[in-house]
């Protein structure tokens, strides 16, 4: 039998509905139970990849190509599998399937209403989250923040679910204690109305997860459990940690596993945190730094950096350099700075290691050439991402092999495009089909022996996540390769350009495809991994 927790937020976004679901999950997880996870995204999008990155983060892509939310990505590192296109539903997702199933007369005739159809249709989606990873444990987040009309009908599934199975079904708030520093006090009302308007959706928390900047003490937890009718000991402490993967450690001090699966009248089968607990006394003992920079254009809001928009990026250079012993000092470096004043590159000489990541459009891209020619020039230990990879071509063509003007097709020009639209796409991009029509998910990739790619993986042949419509011209392969580029990763049925490498570099290397979204804490991607040796052998 199947058990649904859900995870709410209160009093603001952003206060780690996503980390601390899958913490949960890890934690059922290593008590022997199968967990699967489900993100909603309570908006009309239907999917995530039209979403801007700088409002909403990172696009994460699945291995079946679904665009999704960022959090789907701290499922799978959490968890340490995959997730598919089950574990993600927008608003717009369920209305879409909704009218598609009336238009096909599913509904017999029946007038078809937001209330109950579109809970129902959303209940079916989580319990066949549950069928197909035969789990015994589907945790579900509810994006947004409880009083906002935007997820009321996702608390209203939720709340259908727990009237028809009252005992399948526990729900977790996850809430925020703000310490106002005039005050100096952490205050519980912003809480305890969260919780009221949970009420007035017909939910009542089962557990509230209390985050704030500092632990929740026994007078702090005492006051919630009061006036929001719940036990003291089903009130959690969250304070906020120096990384992520601390999390459910931290949890499990207050034997939060437990006392879900009490509640649930279950016992674990088994205990086994071993190896996440000597990570994070790993990670909490290391002295010595790598200095990674990362060239971008979608972390500059006003006078704030969002760093959510690379999250997979900052986790997979996180897991190399723990690997290797080393703590990231990781800096966030203006493409467009580099556009106004070229001389700025310079400040590159001071890193370790470089990473130009994926992104769309032309803004900021002649900087992101100039830092890659730096890095090209000066040795530096370079990566480039899905873009990163075609910049470097671009930058490659036009410096060394001679290709005057060489550009992308991306950004216009009247430039020889040896980054060229791929054929499937021109109709497309000409009927303005844009949305989940990219080329998406995990495709082969055939390595060639004797480059740096093959001896990081050390295997014939992998499989990596993409997204792009933009790839490697082959009509300009042989030129290139002359000047000594090597395609050392090609797709084996297109034969596409997948990876690029320069041999006479200590580490010069892009990929068309995202590895960033396949690498976990206890497993590094290995072309992170190489990347990270590279920038500790160049400090």
């Amino acid at each position: 039998m199947t058990r649904y927790i859900f995870v709410a937020g209160g009093v603001m976004s952003g206060v780690g509905k996503g980390v601390a679901t899958a913490s949960l999950g890890k934690i059922l997880q290593s008590k022997g139970f199968k967990v699967s996870c489900v993100k909603i995204d309570p908006y009309i999008n239907v999917d995530a990849g039209t979403m801007n990155p700088l409002e909403h983060g990172e696009i994460f892509v699945t291995d079946d190509g679904t665009e999704s939310d960022q959090d789907l990505g701290n499922y799978e590192r959490f968890l340490e599998r995959s997730f598919s296109r089950v574990n993600y539903m927008t608003t717009g997702r369920v209305y879409e399937s909704v009218i598609h199933r009336e238009r096909n007369l599913e509904y017999k005739g029946k007038c078809v209403e937001v209330v109950p159809h579109i809970p129902e249709e959303v209940i079916s989606r989580i319990q066949e989250a549950g069928r197909i990873d035969k789990a015994d444990f589907v945790l579900t987040e509810i994006g947004g923040t409880v009083g906002e009309y935007q997820n009321m009908l996702f608390l209203e599934a939720a709340r259908m679910m727990q009237v028809q199975n009252p005992e399948q079904v526990f729900f977790v708030l996850v809430s925020y204690l703000p310490i106002p520093p005039n005050i100096g006090e952490q205050k519980t009302k912003p809480t305890q109305t969260a919780v009221r308007t949970l009420n007035a959706a017909g939910i009542q928390p089962d557990m509230i997860i209390a985050r704030s900047e500092l632990p929740a003490d026994k007078p702090r937890k005492q006051k919630i459990s009061q006036f929001c009718n719940i036990v003291p000991e089903y009130v959690i402490s969250a304070p906020d940690v120096t990384f992520i993967y601390e999390i459910p450690v931290n949890f499990e001090k207050e034997r939060v596993g437990d006392k879900i699966l009490q509640k649930f009248g279950l016992k674990g089968r088994k205990q086994d945190m071993r190896a996440w607990r000597a990570l994070v006394r790993r990670v909490r003992s290391l002295k010595k730094t790598v200095q990674i920079g990362i060239v971008g254009k979608y972390f500059e809001v006003g006078d704030f950096i969002l760093m959510d928009s690379y999250l997979s990026v900052i986790e997979a250079v996180k897991h190399a350099s723990w690997a290797q012993r080393r703590k990231p000092d990781i800096t966030w470096l203006s493409a467009e700075k580099y556009e106004r004043n070229p001389q700025a590159v310079r400040e590159l000489k001071s890193f370790d290691g470089v990473i130009v990541p994926g992104g769309f459009g032309n803004r900021g891209m002649e900087g992101k050439i100039k830092a890659i020619e730096f890095c090209r020039k000066q040795k530096v230990p370079f990566l480039g991402l899905c873009l990163g990879l075609q910049l470097a071509v671009v930058e490659f063509a036009r410096n060394v092999a001679g290709i005057k003007n060489a550009t992308s097709a991306e950004f216009g020009g009247k430039g020889p495009a040896v980054i060229d639209v791929m054929a499937e796409q021109k109709a497309l991009l000409k009927e303005k089909k844009y949305g989940g029509t990219m080329r998406l998910g995990a495709y082969r990739c055939r390595l060639k022996k004797g480059t740096k790619a093959f001896a990081a993986y050390g295997k014939r042949e992998v499989s990596e996540r993409h997204r792009h419509r933009y790839e490697f011209n082959n009509e300009y392969r042989e030129k290139l390769e002359q000047k000594g580029m090597v395609f050392s990763g090609m797709n084996p049925k297109s034969d596409l350009v997948e990876i690029g490498e320069l041999p006479s570099h200590p580490f010069f290397l892009g990929t068309q495809f995202h590895p960033e979204l396949k690498s976990r804490p206890l497993e590094p991607h290995p072309l992170f991994l190489e990347f990270v040796k590279a920038a500790i052998s160049r400090k």
